[in-house]
Parts: C-alpha cells; sequence; structure tokens
C-alpha cells in the first residue's frame, strides 16, 4: 500500500486550489470537463444540471489519513444504496458550494464544520444524472462523533488514503443500464464497491497529490 502523506504535505498540494469557486459551473475549456461522460461520450448527462457540493473528508487518524465515505440508503431517489461523499443540492441560502458541503455533511452524517479544516477543491464533476458537482477537500479532526441521518444514509465508513492512492486500485468496468453499457471507474474496497462518481472524484484527488 502506498504511504500516507502527512495532513501539512497534502495541504501544500492544495495551494493552487485553495479558494473555493462561489458558484458551481462547468470550466470553459470543455477538455477540462470531468464527468461520467468522459468515458461514455455518447451518452449526455441529463439537462438542466443541477448544482450541488460534496465534502471530501480527509480524517487526520494517527495511523495516517483516511477518506470518509458513507453508504447511501436503498430507497433514495439518487443514487440510491452507492458510496458516496456527503452532500447534496445547492440550496437558494447556501451562498455557494462551500457552504452546501459544510451543511450537508453536518445533516447527512453529524460531522459538525467546527471539526473541518478546509484546504480546497477538486475539479468540477458532471453526473450522468444531471448533477455538476464541486468536491470540496477539508481535514477532519478526528475527535468527531458519527451521527447519521437513517434516512439518507445507510452507513459510515472510512478507507486509508493510501489505498486510493495506489495506482494498483484504480480499475475501470462496465455494465449495462437500460439497455446501454456503460464505462466507469472504480476502486473497490473489501465489501464496499467505490465507483461512478465517486471513484472519479478520487481519481482526481490521486491526480492532484501525486502531481511532480
Amino acid at each position: 500500500m502506498t504511504p500516507v502523506p502527512t495532513p501539512a504535505w497534502v495541504v501544500e498540494r492544495f495551494a493552487a486550489r485553495r479558494e473555493i469557486p462561489e458558484t458551481c459551473e462547468m470550466p470553459a475549456d470543455t477538455a477540462d470537463e470531468r464527468g461520467d461522460h468522459a468515458l461514455n461520450p455518447s451518452i449526455a448527462p441529463l439537462q438542466p444540471l443541477k448544482p450541488a457540493a460534496v465534502l471530501v473528508p480527509l480524517v487526520d487518524r494517527p495511523e495516517g489519513l483516511a477518506v470518509l465515505l458513507t453508504q447511501r440508503t436503498a430507497h433514495l431517489a439518487h443514487h440510491a444504496g452507492q458510496i458516496s461523499f456527503p452532500g447534496g443540492h445547492i440550496e437558494p441560502d447556501d451562498g455557494g458550494p462551500l457552504e452546501t458541503a459544510l451543511r450537508e455533511t453536518e445533516e447527512e452524517v453529524g460531522l459538525d464544520r467546527r471539526h473541518v479544516s478546509v484546504i480546497g477543491h477538486l475539479d468540477t464533476y458532471v453526473t450522468r444524472t444531471g448533477f455538476v458537482v464541486t468536491p470540496v477537500v477539508g481535514i477532519v479532526d478526528p475527535s468527531f462523533e458519527v451521527a447519521p441521518d437513517p434516512h439518507e444514509v445507510a452507513e459510515v465508513f472510512e478507507v486509508p488514503l493510501a489505498f486510493f492512492l495506489d495506482p494498483a486500485n484504480h480499475q475501470r468496468h462496465s455494465a449495462e443500464f437500460n439497455g446501454i453499457v456503460h464505462h466507469f471507474h472504480a476502486m473497490p474496497y473489501g465489501r464496499h464497491y467505490v465507483w461512478g462518481a465517486t471513484a472519479g472524484m478520487l481519481l482526481n484527488l490521486y491526480q492532484v497529490l501525486s502531481r511532480e
């Protein structure tokens, strides 16, 4: 398994990405777009795109940084049962992606924002289901207590960051949905099948932290 970088080193890697965008918009250069469509150019995302934000929580454990993830409950309208980061729609009163990411994390898993030190953001990601997502990255003090919302969250768990930073764990899979074959990133960890948008954002995190 790849050695885990220190929190200070991770913060330094996000030096050019510290300012969180105030709005959730697509990049001007379409070549920079990230999303499910990158592996499926013939399948356009549902329109209109709905702005959303997630928190990518890096928990500062004594044994090394860990990524906090959730498994969504099976009855939700979007991405039911999937592994995801805490997050959701940007509400009119939120004021932008940062507030949405912190608010949704508090509501979904009970992680109070006072435990989160925001260090930057990843690239905007567009999902097949029509969400344009801003991933906000934060270092999390491990003294927090988890209190998941049972309506939205079936499980909260952590994966060593080193696992996602090891290219040997980066996979591409495909499956048929509604008669159409879809290709997607996957990073399975034990019994947890991390795939789709979450795996795509984790791949982006790997690229930011492993750049020369």
